[in-house]
């Protein structure tokens, strides 16, 4: 074979600029007049035109770009909420965002609204429940007095109304004076199941 193969490595013919050399020559670029009215000088510094005009600039001289810059104000016309608006959307960079809260009627919020109601359904038996099985009956959400008046009655959280009603007639019967033989010392109790009972019945538990 005539032809000898070289091996020509890459990157070795690359030219880096030495410390200390003259720079480059250029050709200029042609400049825009000042659009200062009156001014003969070449627009050669950008200013922005305003809010409303992205990517649109005014070429101006050295000076008048300063004293376009000393007078301009990006934030000129704006009302309280607009500019409350802009602020709010300064902290995420002006990007848009989405809540990470599911819409009331996807799967996923229904999911949700399963685990913090206590529900666990298992319609196909696949975690050992029975199939088709109704899920368990959502726990009631307690204000602190309501859980307090079912302890001093006896009963649990998810007591239904009528178990209150019969609880509490019993409880009347036991502490009330005519029906213990005049003990006036359960009154004090019979006063705790009263209020109790007050404190569901006005919070719709009874």
């Amino acid at each position: 074979m005539s032809d000898v193969f070289e091996y020509r490595p890459k990157f070795v013919d690359i030219r880096v600029k030495k410390p200390g050399a003259a720079p480059i020559p250029r050709a200029p670029d042609e400049a825009k007049p000042c659009d200062h009215i009156g001014c003969k000088k070449a627009g050669a510094h950008r200013a922005p035109k305003g809010r409303e005009h992205d990517n649109q600039y005014w070429h101006f001289c050295l000076e008048h770009v300063a004293d376009y810059n000393r007078r301009w104000n990006y934030f000129a016309g704006m009302s309280d909420a607009e500019l409350e608006n802009y602020r709010a959307r300064e902290e995420v960079g002006h990007r848009p965002t989405w809540t990470l809260r599911g819409g009331r009627g996807d799967r996923l919020a229904a999911t949700g609204r399963g685990v913090q109601a206590g529900r666990r359904g298992d319609p196909f038996g696949i975690f050992g429940g029975e199939p088709g099985a109704p899920a368990a009956k959502p726990r009631r959400r307690l204000t602190r007095l309501q859980a307090k008046a079912l302890e001093v009655m006896e009963l649990q959280e998810n007591a239904a109304p009528g178990d209150v009603r019969t609880r509490y007639a019993e409880l009347v019967k036991r502490w009330h004076p005519d029906s213990n033989g005049g003990d006036r010392g359960a009154e004090t109790q019979l006063q705790r199941v009263l209020a109790a009972y007050q404190t569901l019945k006005a919070g719709g538990l009874v």
